[in-house]
């Protein structure tokens, strides 16, 4: 069946099984029936010796008191003249022997009159070919002689023809094998409504799925479908959620890319243009100067878009892991050290124990406060403060990052999280992006975040607030 459509394997394995059922057993019960007909047979022609023993021993004796030494023939009737029983004529199929001593035939039936006589050994039942067919046959010995002679026992002998065995073989072959053949192509035809019926709410799911559109948010719903296949729609469905959110990361991605790399690249291309047409090494300097920037510039605003798609697409589908979160602030602050040190800027660290540790994705833990840090030092003059802190309680990890800063204004500090959002009159070189890569890893972590007033008098807070214990299934 290989290459075989679900709704063929399913009916022609049913009809395998039900026929390879029905075979075995009308095999046994052939088997069965059959030795029961023998048996049956076989008791009749006891019963039947027994029963001439009975008329001997009784009026029949009679005929060997008048004739001892000789021999009474029973006639069978013609051929045209025996009854019929439903086209069949069992009486040439049956007949007796009486023998008395040395082996006189005294009785029989003229059908067996020439049937050879039993041999000393002979008792019970037996087979004998005579007269071109088979015959079963039952010898009973040590029948007492109706003349009183009781020295010379009679020995009585049956037989049947086994044609009429053989006809209730052949009946009874033909009971069990034409139900068969017949009913077999009757249940293919059966099996097959049935597993057509069976299957109609995979052809309905296939028929949702065909004419699904691309894009669409809508979930595949079948009215009363199998406990078997809900599982199945629930999984499909949440995959084209997941699938949706994929595709609407990348187009979102790719309309952000397109927007913010037009503008520096067009910066740099202008610079490096200035400075081909520059005719003097003195002036192709300042020109090549700031197409360096802008090409900088360019390269940390990749960097940070790659940041954010790396959390969007791939951080959430690893699996979360111990990590301490003392060494990854460390690591972070070391990596700044050169930033730091060229703003002469002051960076405290302060932590309440020394080992913090949370179930995490460390790609994101690392984006969420180099970002947090970045965007704190993008917004401080030079000599401003940093202040950092990590503590954690009974149920949460608390990161704080704060500045001295100009801060945002309460009214304004919900729209810093959207993408490339940039405040009014804010002069430093940052893309917007910030902030939006701190969001995502939060979410990442089941975290919460706030803005609040800093410290210091002026600037910014930022607080997350990481669960020590959180399930992201739930």
């Amino acid at each position: 069946m290989k290459g075989a459509s679900l709704r063929a394997r399913l009916r022609w394995l049913n009809l395998a099984v039900v026929a390879v059922v029905m075979v075995l057993l009308g095999i046994a019960s052939y088997s069965h029936t059959l030795g029961e007909v023998d048996e049956l047979s076989d008791g009749r022609l006891a019963e039947s010796a027994r029963t001439l023993e009975a008329l001997l021993a009784g009026d029949a004796g009679q005929y060997f008191r008048q004739a001892r030494e000789t021999s009474l023939s029973i006639a069978k009737p013609s051929r045209a003249a025996v009854i019929d029983v439903n086209g069949h004529h069992f009486e040439t199929e049956v007949g007796f022997q009486v023998f008395g001593p040395a082996g006189h035939l005294r009785m029989f039936t003229s059908n067996l009159r020439n049937m050879t006589p039993p041999d000393l050994a002979e008792k019970g039942f037996g087979n004998v070919r005579f007269d071109n067919h088979e015959w079963r046959i039952f010898t009973l010995r040590d029948v007492q002689d109706p003349s009183g002679d009781a020295s010379h026992p009679l020995v009585i002998r049956v037989a049947e023809r086994y044609d009429s065995r053989n006809e209730i073989t052949h009946a009874l072959l033909i009971e069990h094998t034409v139900p068969l053949l017949i009913g077999l192509p009757v249940l293919a035809l059966l099996i097959g409504w049935a597993v057509r019926r069976g299957l109609r709410p995979l052809d309905e799911l296939a028929h949702a799925l065909q004419g699904r559109e691309p894009g669409s948010r809508v979930h595949i719903d079948l009215a009363d479908p199998p406990r078997e296949l809900q599982p199945v729609i629930e999984a499909m469905n949440r995959q084209f959620d997941r699938l949706e959110d994929s595709l609407e990361r990348e187009r979102r991605f790719s309309a952000d890319v397109a927007h913010e790399l037009r503008t520096p690249l067009a910066a740099t291309l202008v610079h490096i243009e200035n400075a081909m047409a520059a005719t003097s090494i003195e002036a192709k300097a300042e020109p090549l100067q700031s197409a360096h920037k802008s090409t900088g510039a360019l390269a940390r605003r990749i960097e940070q878009l790659l940041s954010l798609v790396r959390l969007e697409a791939g951080a959430a589908a690893q699996a979360r892991r111990e990590l301490d979160l003392v060494p990854i602030v460390t690591e972070v602050v070391d990596e700044m050290a050169l930033l730091i040190a060229n703003g002469h800027v002051e960076l405290s660290f302060f932590t309440s124990d020394e080992r913090i540790v949370v179930l995490g994705h460390d790609a994101a833990l690392r984006a969420l406060i180099r970002n947090l840090v970045e965007n704190a030092l993008r917004h401080i003059g030079r000599g401003g403060q940093v202040d950092i802190s990590l503590t954690r309680t009974s149920s949460w990890v608390l990161i704080e990052v704060s500045d001295d800063g100009p801060g945002i204004p309460v009214e304004r500090r919900e729209a810093v999280f959207t993408r490339f959002h940039r405040e009014a009159g804010n002069n430093n070189d940052g893309y917007g992006l910030g902030l939006s890569i701190v969001q995502r890893a939060a979410e990442l972590h089941g975290a919460r975040i706030e803005l609040l007033d800093s410290s210091f008098g002026t600037g910014l807070r930022v607080r997350v607030e990481i669960p020590l214990a959180w399930d992201p299934v739930a």
